[in-house]
């Protein structure tokens, strides 16, 4: 795995919730935001995904859906 540099600016606010989690955690303060990250993205990925299958399915059986709809 390469490692990059990257610096990310927090105010008092975010600064102190990562320590906290950090702490309870036993884990640096970079990598409680390095899963929190990565969890964003894969949730994201989810919800595209379901958003996805959900159009085609409605593509594919929207007319049948409708119409079981009406009876």
């Amino acid at each position: 795995m390469t490692t990059m540099a990257f610096t990310l600016r927090t105010d008092a606010e975010l600064d102190a919730a990562l320590a906290e989690l950090a702490s309870q955690q036993g884990l640096s303060k970079q990598e409680v935001a390095r899963k929190a990250i990565l969890d964003f993205h894969a949730r994201n990925r989810h919800r595209s995904r379901v958003a996805e299958a959900s159009q085609e399915s409605r593509a594919r059986w929207g007319d049948v859906l409708d119409r079981l709809g009406s009876v």
